[in-house]
């Protein structure tokens, strides 16, 4: 047995491209960008959150190591809830594989179970199904609503934004850089998508998105 070495399958460099030419590396077709998100629920017992709020505190920074880690977000429970979502995301299914079954999750999970008041939930999605959450029961919309949808919404968006970004750079004459408006033009469109505007269109639209 090696654990300690790497699983070759799951490696997807091409060494032959640090000794390719120009002309064809130009040639390649552009990736294909895979994002999938981990979306898991903790229902806490009454009175846990302090304990609950330290483990995240021990947690978060582990995941980060781990290959391909993009970013977590931890939802915090409404008023009179218990319920935390934390979303985690990672560049492939591979490297999700990786985190959720790796000895130092169940570790750590062990140390949260008493806190729980039932088991963990795990939802795995991919690309645009992180913003179509359909209830129990129903099937996942079909792609060409999540496609409609989506663009509905962020073609209006990626006209407006980056116009009122310009505005304000212009006013501040040390953030005119593209580079910066084009940062702060992306953060405020998906900050808009995640956080405002898509939880409200989907639960709008719900009964056409989840309808067969």
């Amino acid at each position: 047995m090696h654990a300690d070495m790497p699983n070759a399958t799951n490696d997807d460099r091409e060494p032959g491209l640090r000794t390719a030419t120009l002309k064809d590396v130009a040639a390649r077709p552009l990736p294909r960008g895979e994002s999938i998100t981990a979306v898991i629920r903790h229902s806490l017992r009454p009175d846990a959150i302090p304990a609950y709020e330290a483990w995240l505190k021990q947690i978060v920074p582990i995941a980060k190591r781990f290959p391909g880690h993009r970013g977590v977000h931890v939802i915090h429970p409404a008023p009179g809830s218990m319920l935390y979502t934390i979303t985690i995301r990672f560049d492939s299914l591979f490297h999700a594989q990786d985190w959720l079954v790796s000895a130092a999750r169940q570790e750590l999970l062990q140390e949260v179970l008493p806190l729980l008041e039932s088991e963990e939930e795990i939802e795995t999605r991919s690309g645009l199904e992180f913003w179509f959450h359909p209830a129990a029961g129903q099937k996942q919309a079909r792609r060409y609503k999540q496609f409609l949808v989506t663009l509905a919404v962020i073609f209006p968006l990626t006209m407006i934004v980056p116009r009122l970004v310009r505005i304000v750079s212009d006013a501040m004459p040390f953030l005119r850089n593209t580079w910066s408006e084009h940062l702060a033009s992306a953060a405020i469109v998906v900050a808009l998508m995640t956080y405002v505007l898509m939880p409200r269109i989907t639960s709008l639209l719900a009964g056409w998105l989840y309808r067969r």
